[in-house]
């Protein structure tokens, strides 16, 4: 039998409710007989869905802090989807962690069931509730535009010796100094920013490869989203979204054979719509010239509930990285990195990227 996976999650937001819902709906799947959805694999080397074990959450809202995980994860603003309510106690207290950047400005203007209302406790020192619950990975689900608390987390888990998953916009494992400093505490890091399972980025990257590949010269872009959640209220401040831009563009770009201008790909959330809730409405339109220069254009429309898209995702890369853990590789790891995050040390194309994934599963690749 295989020992826990500990884990710890700063941030209990909808994509912590999805991650801890899908972990004990999915309790009994023991094997690779039964076909999950989200999941490249139900066992991973040796590890099973139930093995992953909570140990650590911190919050920084007032309907959060104090309470078990099991109750944490349906309260306000929480607003997802449930797809399995029955979660046990899982004896663990949210936390209260740092706000820093965590909590935007101008929030305030919106009710109290919509936004974050900040708890008026005392923060803990998080690398010692880290240490002192033995957690091994620290996930960090911060708001976007939170640089500052994301950068607080990635410092916590190295103090406190924890692998690393960065799920959000702010580039930690996908810069030098970074990843560096992970190689040197001798510590695995993923990150940055989450691909979905089925969201904007990856299908906005399918198609622009489709394109490239099938020869089609792709002149103008865009993709706008819209949600109801407390990340699309949180970006409604422009300020908060310069890092989100990038990772989300340079992503699609990646997979094109020429860049397109600033004015030519426009990637980014267009409002915050109250009644969709955790849902996600995505809208892609690629402009091109095929063969002769005659014109093609694609419009697509993409509904997804947002934070169940990623949870699966992060399910691999809990036991991946906890491979990593094992095989002692330090660093950030290209190849789970390249696959499921939108701003990857490196950029590959998807089916490159799954390639180098089952490579590293089977110990052929070191990272």
């Amino acid at each position: 039998m295989s020992k826990p996976i500990k884990i710890a999650i700063a941030g209990i937001g909808n994509c912590a409710s999805s991650l801890i819902q899908g972990i004990y709906y999915y309790k009994n799947i023991t094997s690779d007989d039964e076909l999950v959805p989200g999941l490249m694999h139900n066992v991973i080397g040796k590890y099973k869905i139930s093995d992953i074990k909570l140990v650590a959450g911190f919050d920084v809202d007032k309907r959060k802090v104090g309470q078990d995980l099991s109750e944490a994860i349906f309260a306000l603003p929480n607003c997802t989807k449930v797809f399995h309510k029955d979660i046990p106690k899982t004896k663990v207290k949210v936390k209260m962690g740092p706000i820093l950047d965590g909590v935007a400005e101008h929030m305030k203007e919106y009710p109290e069931e919509k936004r974050f209302v900040a708890s008026k406790e005392k923060s803990v020192n998080v690398a010692q509730e880290l240490k002192k619950s033995g957690a091994e990975i620290l996930i960090n689900y911060m708001p976007v535009g939170s640089q500052k608390a994301s950068e607080f987390y990635a410092k916590a888990a190295l103090e406190a010796g924890c692998a690393f998953i960065n799920c959000m916009p702010v580039f930690i494992c996908s810069e030098k100094n970074w990843a560096e400093k992970f190689e040197k505490k001798g510590l695995p890091c993923i990150g940055d920013d989450i691909k979905s399972q089925v969201g904007a980025t990856i299908v906005h990257r399918t198609l622009s490869h489709l394109f490239c590949q099938r020869g089609v010269k792709i002149d103008k872009s865009y993709q706008l989203n819209v949600g109801g959640n407390t990340d699309f209220m949180n970006m409604l401040s422009r300020a908060r979204l310069k890092l989100k831009k990038i990772s989300k563009t340079e992503s699609v770009e990646s997979q094109l054979s020429k860049r397109l201008s600033y004015d030519n790909l426009h990637i980014g959330p267009s409002d915050y719509v109250p009644f969709l809730k955790d849902n996600k409405l995505c809208f892609i339109r690629i402009e091109g010239r095929k063969f002769g220069n005659v014109p093609i254009e694609l419009e697509l429309r993409l509904s997804v509930e947002d934070s169940p898209n990623s949870a699966g995702c992060v399910i691999d890369i809990i036991r991946l990285i906890k491979l990593a853990l094992d095989r002692k590789i330090s660093g950030a790891l290209i190849s789970p990195s390249a696959y499921f995050m939108k701003h990857p040390p490196e950029q590959f194309f998807d089916e490159k990227a799954m390639e180098m994934v089952e490579e590293f599963i089977k110990g052929i690749r070191e990272r």
